[in-house]
């Protein structure tokens, strides 16, 4: 009986603990957006964004890609001013980091939008997302993260509406991992 708590802490010390680790992370990127034909269904005239980014950070070098929609709004938040700015809320969307390792780490767009100066023109995006797990080192993962980038036009319809965009920027959030 006396032996229990000493083979108690020999298994516990012996035997990596499987705990949450929560990680701040920032990761650079650079990569491109592109309107597609696919329907993520979300109604009132949205369309589909696919975005393809490059790019490293504190969870090493990745590539990114994501389906978003997203779709005009009339009522723009107070940091994108209705004068000289459009503002293209993202209803929806998913997307998945591949890291070089071969681990993937999913995430699920939970708001987010893009307010374009259509004087200049460019736009700034901001995305914020859930990690829903993922697969090797990600299996697991929770958290958060947030995007903001800047988008530049680089080809237009014969309308001027841009159908391919330049996106250079970053991810900061917090990811946790099960050790």
């Amino acid at each position: 009986m006396k032996y229990i708590p000493t083979v108690v802490l020999m298994f516990w010390l012996g035997v990596p603990a499987v705990h949450a680790q929560q990680k701040p992370v920032t990761m650079k990127y650079s990569g491109s957006n592109v309107a597609t034909t696919i329907d993520l269904g979300a109604g009132n005239g949205a369309v589909t964004d696919e975005e393809l980014f490059a790019g490293n950070g504190a969870l090493g070098q990745f590539t990114y890609r994501e389906l978003h929609a997203d779709g005009f709004s009339s009522t723009p938040p107070d940091n994108c001013s209705a004068t000289t700015n459009l503002f293209f809320q993202i209803f929806s969307g998913s997307g998945v980091f591949r890291f070089q390792d071969g681990s993937l780490m999913t995430v699920n767009v939970t708001g987010g939008g893009i307010c374009a100066d259509i004087t200049l023109p460019t736009g700034q995006l901001t995305e914020t997302y859930q990690i829903t797990g993922g697969t090797g080192r990600f299996k697991s993962a929770s958290g958060n993260l947030t995007l903001t980038g800047t988008l530049l036009p680089i080809l237009s319809d014969p309308s001027g509406n841009p159908k391919l965009l330049t996106n250079t920027g970053e991810f900061e959030g917090m990811v946790s991992t099960v050790q």
